[in-house]
This record gives C-alpha cells, structure tokens and sequence, in this order.
C-alpha cells in the first residue's frame, strides 16, 4: 500500500487505486454527484454553468462526469461537450460514434495484418569469435 496526502483536503491516506483522494472526501463527491444527478432530473433544459452554480460544483468536476459516462444527457439536452478527436458535440464520453468507429475500424485493421518479420535471434554460442568452456 502507498500513503499520499489527498488532492483535496490535504489529509494523509492509504492510496489504493484511482484518483488520489481520501475516503471522506470520495464520499463528499458522491454525495454531489448524487445531488447533481437529481437536478438534471428536474430541471432538464439546465445547462452546465447553471447546474454547477446551483448545486455548488465546479464545471470541470461535472465535465469529468459526463467524460466518465456516468452523466448522460438526452438528444434534446441543451447539455454537450466536444469530442475529444474531431470537436463534434456529443451528450456523453469523450469521444463521438463517428471516431468510435474509426478507431475500432483501425484497430481491427492492423490485428488482421501480417505480423512483421524479424531476423532469427542467433545463438550466442554460434559466433565463431566466442568461446565457451565446457564443464
């Protein structure tokens, strides 16, 4: 285990995975992220400013959110953020379905390839310049 001091309050933890916070203040998070799901529920047409301002959350901590896909927006949700790859709008992730596609579609393409050759490795013992004592 690591002990790290937690990005938000300072105090010192046991690190385990994921972002470098402390139990009390992951808990605090999700409290908000809680808080800020329920408002999007009522208030649908709110937009990112807004609903950081009315549930005391800071924009970055929202868009980090919906990066994650844990908030996802409808079609008709003033709500978007840029894709990360072409800038198009998307509700969600961080990637749109058109560069999805293109990336599973590269990705497949270069595992279908033919592997490159490459020389054999040569026994160290072959090169006529060592020697080796037998026991």
């Amino acid at each position: 285990m690591e002990v790290r001091n937690c990005r938000k309050c300072g105090r010192i933890f046991n690190y385990v995975a994921g972002m470098p916070i402390c139990p009390m203040c992951r808990e605090k998070t999700e409290a908000k992220f809680q808080e800020v799901k329920e408002y999007i529920r009522a208030n649908e047409g709110a937009g990112i400013p807004q609903i950081a301002e009315e549930c005391d959350v800071e924009v970055t901590q929202i868009h980090q959110w919906i990066r994650e896909e844990r908030l996802v927006f409808s079609d008709n949700s003033p709500v978007g953020i840029n894709c990360e790859n072409c800038g198009a709008m998307i509700k969600t992730g961080r990637f749109c379905d058109k560069c999805k596609a293109q990336m599973i579609n590269g990705l497949n393409n270069s595992i279908r390839q033919k592997p490159v050759e490459r020389p054999e490795k040569r026994d160290p013992r072959d090169n006529p310049k060592m020697r080796f004592l037998e026991r």
